[in-house]
């Protein structure tokens, strides 16, 4: 059998009907008619019970119907990977990322890179540090954009950049004006914080572990537009990175601690993606790496 006659199979079925079918095929009655007897005569049986003028079809029909959609996808998905292969430009890159990397990091380096591949697609992913970095290390994504640097010896990390952390304060309070704030100056504030496992709470359960303080969290959360409105409703002050502070309306105080701050950059499995869609992409990350890339 041919893949086009599976392919006039597949519309006889949705159709049942033989002048419908040829007319959305574009081929003659006739042509249809016969490439349907051939199959039924690989097949050994009906797969259609004829009514007249229709088709409609029976229960060897349905099986045959549901093993050909199924080849016809695998067949798709095979010419797509190798498509990719031979044009990187064609790929699908999958990535997974902070959401707080979502509404700036991602972006800019998509915009970028679409400059150079403007065929290339991305599937995107917004999760905590945690899943991000277990994700593509299961393979699951082809690159991950995470901060902190994850304590990962199995990945590759492409540094990108530095996020100080500041406090964002609810509206009226006595921190209001200050230009630093010390973190131990918080261990008696109500603090808003992400849940554990994102990284802006890492970086934030080390300074004040350094400190030796246990800080009083009184909401989690998994999203900084909530910590914020959260925040403006006076719930507590928000732990948050300094240069996103200006994408809402709260007061932010800088945290002075030498240690409040998150290298944000890539990750990657040691051999890198599975495509050369992907493979391209690192590279390209590696271009734009703000210090020197490490592998396993």
């Amino acid at each position: 059998m041919e893949l086009r006659e599976l392919d006039w199979f597949i519309a006889l079925a949705e159709t049942e009907h033989v002048t419908v079918a040829a007319a959305r095929l574009h081929i003659s009655q006739p042509t249809l008619s016969r490439a349907l007897a051939r199959i039924e005569r690989t097949m050994g049986v009906r797969l259609f019970d004829r009514h007249q003028n229709r088709l409609r079809l029976n229960k060897y029909g349905e099986i045959f119907l549901a093993h050909v959609v199924r080849a016809m996808n695998e067949i798709a998905q095979a010419e797509e990977r190798i498509g990719t292969l031979v044009d990187p430009d064609r790929g699908v890159i999958s990535l997974g990322f902070l959401h707080s990397f979502g509404s700036w990091l991602v972006p800019d380096l998509l915009t970028r890179y679409r400059s150079l591949a403007p065929s290339t697609s991305f599937e995107l992913h917004g999760a905590a540090a945690d899943s991000v970095v277990d994700d593509v290390r299961s393979g699951r994504l082809d690159i991950g954009f995470v901060a902190p640097r994850p304590a990962a010896d199995d990945l590759v990390w492409i540094p990108l950049g530095r996020e100080d952390l500041c406090v964002a304060l609810p509206p009226g309070h006595r921190f209001t004006g200050r230009e630093s704030i010390s973190v131990l100056e918080l261990g008696a504030e109500p603090l808003v914080a992400l849940r554990p496992g994102y990284g802006v709470r890492q970086v934030a359960d080390r300074i004040f572990r350094d400190a030796g303080i246990l800080p009083r969290v009184e909401v989690e959360v998994t999203e900084l537009s909530t910590l914020r409105a959260l925040v403006s409703a006076g719930m507590g002050l928000g732990l948050l990175p300094a240069s996103r502070g200006g994408e809402q309306t709260l007061a932010t105080v800088r945290i002075a601690d030498a240690a409040a701050f998150r290298d944000y950059g890539a990750i990657a499995r040691p051999f890198g993606p599975s495509g050369q869609a992907g493979l391209r992409f690192l590279h390209f990350l590696t271009d734009l790496a703000t210090g020197p890339v490490e592998r396993p």
